[in-house]
């Protein structure tokens, strides 16, 4: 069965806490979720604010294929006869096909919130819904409140549905806009809906019971055609359902027809390219999409997945765009070593010994408080130890660092390195902006000379993170270094309860595995890293 999509991400999931998205963001967003096959996008509510009216003054720039744009408002004031509503006209002068108009349909906010009898709301809804309609737009009536309207007072939640129909509307949409009913009750409430209106039933669940999209595919299942969502969930309070995950599982689950499984590739990339305009990471356990939704760590699970990927996946992550990962972590077993080096023809360059040696090395340095995890420029460091166990370019014969601040006046860092290497001892003294920079500036500055190549390795991000609070200041701490050669970037951890000694530690990691990368060009090994530091 067709099951029609409408995205709300550009309305309501910019309701949301710390979600925000210029104009054009928006228009941006709007062309990828076309892309995807979405049916319908609401962009905003015009009369409500300057950068919503300026999104659908500039819609013409959209190459809209498939989606239709939809404008969002309320009914009319009650105080204000239809053609003279101020926000009603701003819906029709945005231009769209279609326009989405919220009613009162819970008797308390019509009693409470508008100040008007129950019959005069119905007014509201009939007039304005007719009133956009006669402008040739499809009206798409939200009852806002729905469920929680028709648990006090069935016989007029339902009026309110029929006022709206009766009008023209193309859809009637039951809202869970507190997000609090639970499921069964749901259930029961769309299906006796469906008894007694034909036509396209809508759902739109909030998630402040953790049930928005249990709810969702459970109003499908009950007899509603168009769901309403937000893509990663966003949205106010605790968000709203997550359409990303209706459309899978309606798509894969159900065998409902959303947006077709030859589009249904294309979803963790939309995914992933909203939460980078939101500046909001995806989450990694997020259904589906999520970058941690297909990896595996348990070396039980890891063994299974070698032999039959459905023992510990539910679906092919590539039907969503998503791909799978193993994990090496202190809970590996033989076959996440395994995995990482078959999967790329390495596993026959390492005796039986070695492999066994190199993942009781991972454990023991997890179990120190290392993060493999995280750092796939460490565990690649590992695996090429392991292969070319002769290969060393440098010693650290010494390193110090002392800062110093005098009065008000901003504190500066000096460093002293010295290394021993094939061709002699090497040694720099330079400062820095901090105690970390000044080392690396010395590091890199002792072995310019003997690889040139590493002038081109650059610092991009640098976590510290407590690893036994308790212990205050003689805690040990985990640091994170992410680095980049312009081509490329990778990570390196380092632990230890000195953060000077553990940022050193990941530091001289960096170096090490960028020159075998330089004078042991071997692609293989670099692919078989690829999903270890592959992220979303």
């Amino acid at each position: 069965m067709k099951i029609f999509t409408f995205d709300t991400t550009l309305r309501d999931g910019t309701q949301g806490e710390s979600i925000s998205f210029s104009v054009d963001d928006k228009l941006i967003i709007a062309q990828k979720l076309d892309d995807l096959g979405i049916d319908y996008i609401e962009g905003g509510w015009p009369g409500s604010n300057p950068k919503d009216k300026d999104f659908f003054a500039r819609a013409g720039e959209l190459n809209l294929r498939h989606a239709k744009l939809t404008a969002f408002g309320s009914t009319r004031f009650a105080k204000n006869p239809v053609d003279e509503d101020r926000n009603v006209r701003a819906l029709v002068e945005a231009g769209t096909p279609v326009v989405s108009i919220f009613g009162k349909t819970w008797d308390l906010h019509v009693k409470r919130a508008l100040g008007i009898t129950e019959d005069e709301n119905l007014v509201l809804i009939s007039e304005t819904v007719a009133y956009i309609k006669s402008h040739g737009k499809e009206v798409v009536y939200d009852a806002e409140h729905f469920f929680d309207g028709y648990i006090a007072n069935p016989e007029y939640a339902l009026r309110t549905l029929e006022a709206a129909a009766i009008a023209g509307a193309s859809v009637l949409c039951l809202c869970d806009t507190n997000g609090g009913t639970i499921t069964g009750r749901l259930v029961e409430i769309v299906a006796e809906v469906r008894k007694r209106f034909d036509g396209i039933i809508g759902i739109h669940t909030h998630n402040d019971s953790d049930l928005a999209v249990a709810n969702t595919i459970a109003a499908v299942e009950a007899g509603a055609t168009q769901v309403q969502g937000c893509m990663n969930g966003y949205g106010e309070r605790c968000g709203n359902a997550n359409l990303a995950s209706v459309i899978a599982n309606l798509e894969l689950k159900l065998g409902h027809t959303t947006i077709g499984p030859e589009k249904l590739g294309g979803l963790a990339g939309v995914c992933r390219f909203i939460a980078e305009l939101a500046n909001l990471p995806l989450r990694n356990d997020q259904p589906f999409v999520g970058k941690s939704a297909f990896a595996h760590k348990g070396g039980v699970h890891v063994s299974a997945v070698l032999k039959d990927s459905a023992t510990y996946e539910h679906i092919k992550p590539e039907a969503v765009g998503n791909r799978q990962r193993v994990l090496v972590s202190d809970l590996s077993g033989r076959g996440n070593i395994i995995y990482k080096l078959k999967q790329h023809g390495l596993a026959d360059r390492l005796e039986e010994d070695t492999r066994r040696v190199l993942l009781e090395r991972i454990k023991q340095m997890e179990y120190e408080g290392y993060e493999l995890e995280a750092a796939e420029g460490t565990f690649e460091l590992l695996v090429r130890e392991a292969l070319h166990p002769g290969m060393h370019f440098f010693d650290v014969e010494s390193y110090e660092v002392s800062t110093r601040a005098a009065g008000t006046s901003a504190s500066h860092s000096t460093a002293t390195v010295t290394l021993k290497s094939q061709d002699g001892i090497h040694s720099a003294t330079e400062t820095g902006h901090g105690p970390f920079d000044a080392l690396q500036v010395c590091l890199r500055k002792c072995l310019s000379k003997l690889y040139p190549q590493i002038a081109d390795v650059r610092l991009t991000d640098y976590k510290v993170r407590v690893l036994d609070s308790n212990k205050g200041t003689a805690a040990n701490v985990r640091v994170l270094i992410e680095w980049s050669d312009h081509r490329r970037s990778w990570s390196t951890v380092g632990v230890s309860d000195n953060v000077i000694e553990a940022s050193w530690k990941a530091l001289v990691d960096a170096i090490r595995l960028e020159l075998m990368r330089l004078t042991e060009k071997d692609e293989t090994i670099e692919k078989a890293v690829e999903d270890y530091c592959w992220g979303v």
